[in-house]
This record gives structure tokens, sequence and C-alpha cells, in this order.
């Protein structure tokens, strides 16, 4: 059983959803000619490559969103990683067309989930000789989020906000329209609740000396040197916690890692991270 949990009610409209999508208005014609009616069969799903699975639960939703009896068998749990191709991770039996008819909708999520947990274990791997943590951002895929976020703690990673109003954070572009970073804190201290926390942005290490003269709860270091990343975490010296953003990637993750800072924030994890190919074989009888 893994330790990860993702509740069916942030998934199962979304996969109702692409079940719909697919069978369009005539439904799965190729599988009505070729499959006989009442015909079973037996498959596994299995990874083609070496990677972290994720999304086990989702893909599991598809088959039973298209047929409640057919059985779906875990044989591995989301966070697993999975060092042999074509080991199989779940088995499923039951109706031959049901099967059939939810393959893609299965494959496509479990798929795309397992990319995103493969992708963050290999930042954490290489990051994991120092304090920081491997986080995503808000660059997801719309009505995706919780799957997607979900993919990078089962990668090992950590979530950063799931939305706006789970905290402040000041961007560039906020600080331009308020007229600059004191004015921009000071606002948003005003405003929040004492449960709330601030972060905000900083391009430099001038910006960051107002930034601890004013006082936030974390500043995020964007598309700045790790040189210069670990001049600021000198700077702050613990009064707030330390993120850095901006292109990071597996090239320059142990770098910007190594100059201290606390968290390693990439929206390429959830924008950009490749599938784990993951196939759907039937097993002969």
């Amino acid at each position: 059983m893994s330790k990860y949990f993702l509740s069916p009610l942030l998934f199962e409209k979304s996969v109702r959803a692409a079940i719909e999508e697919d069978l369009g208005r005539a439904g799965d014609v190729t599988t009505q000619a070729c499959i006989p009616a009442g015909k079973r069969a037996v498959a596994v799903l299995a990874p083609r490559k070496p990677g972290v699975i994720c999304g086990l639960s989702v893909a599991e939703a598809a088959f039973r969103i298209v047929d409640p009896g057919v059985s779906f068998e875990y044989l591995a749990a989301d966070g697993d990683a999975v060092s042999v191709p074509r080991t199989p991770v779940a088995r499923i039996s039951g109706d031959a067309r049901a099967i059939l008819i939810a393959e893609r909708t299965a494959l496509n999520f479990i798929s795309h989930m397992s990319g995103i947990a493969t992708a963050t274990a290999k930042l954490v791997a290489l990051t994991q000789h120092t304090k920081a943590k491997v986080i995503c951002t808000r660059k997801t895929t719309p009505n995706l989020r919780a799957l997607e976020k979900y993919a990078v703690r089962c990668g090992g990673g950590m979530n950063h906000r799931f939305g706006l109003d789970d905290a402040v954070l000041i961007k560039d572009n906020h600080i331009a329209v308020c007229g600059g970073i004191r004015e921009a804190l000071r606002a948003a201290k005003a405003y929040a609740g004492h449960m709330v926390k601030i972060e905000i942005e900083v391009d430099n290490l001038d910006q960051l000396k107002e930034v601890i003269e004013e006082g936030a709860d974390v500043v995020l270091f964007d598309n700045m040197s790790p040189e210069d990343m670990r001049k600021g975490v000198e700077m702050i010296a613990g009064r707030m916690k330390t993120e850095a953003s901006g292109g990071i990637s597996a090239d320059s993750a142990r770098a910007v890692a190594e100059s201290g800072v606390d968290m390693l924030s990439s929206g390429a994890l959830t924008h950009s991270s490749p599938i784990l190919d993951i196939g759907l074989d039937i097993e002969i009888q």
C-alpha cells in the first residue's frame, strides 16, 4: 500500500470526462466490431523504461467507470521505483470490451503522472546531499493540478501553493504595480491574516536588502546565479526561508542547492516532464 494518498474526489470527474471525450458519439467502434460481447480478458500495466510509478488509483478509476465489475490488482504502489522494464505494476481482469475501451485513458493518466514522479525523483537525487527541498509550482495543466502535484510528492518532492488563496506571493509585477518592494510588503502585511505566509520575489541583492529591512516569511531568488544566492543566504542569516526559482533543471539543480537555499522550485516538473511510457499487455489465456 502506498504511503501517498489521493482522494478519488479529486480525479473521478476528470477521468470520467476523459472517457466521455474518447468515446465520442458512437462509442468504441473498433472494439464493438472486433470483440464479442461477454468476452473476458486479463491484462497487465507495465512500464517500458525504469521510473517511479504514480497514478495507479487513477488508472483503476478509468476501468471501473467503464465497468464497475472489472478487477484491478495492485502489483506496486504509487512512489515505487521500477528498475526493470516491463515489470507489471497492476493486473486487470474482466470484460474485454471494457478493458480495451478504458485502456488509453488509463494509460494517459498513469504515464503522465509517472513521468512527473520520475523527473522529480531525479532532481531529489541530485540535491539529497543538501538541505534543499524540491518543490513544484502552479505551472500545471488546467484541471489536473491536484494530480500533478500529487505526482511530485510521489517522486519525493514537496508542493508549493495549490492556488492563489494559499499564501501571499509578491512577484515582480505586483511590485511594479505597487510602486516598490516596501510598499508591496506593507500592503500585504496589512491585509493578510495571522495564518497567511508572505513570500516575495527578488532579482538581485539590492532588492534583498529592502526585504530584510521590511521583513517577510520567505524570499524567492528569481533567476539569480548560485553565487548571488549564496550571498543572499548569508545576508538573511536564517531570518527567512529561501527559495530558488527560474529555469532550474537537472543541469543546474546541484549548484543551486549547494548555495544553501531551503527550496528549489521547478515549473518544468509539471509542465514539461516527459511521460513514463507504460503499456497495457493482454495476457494470452
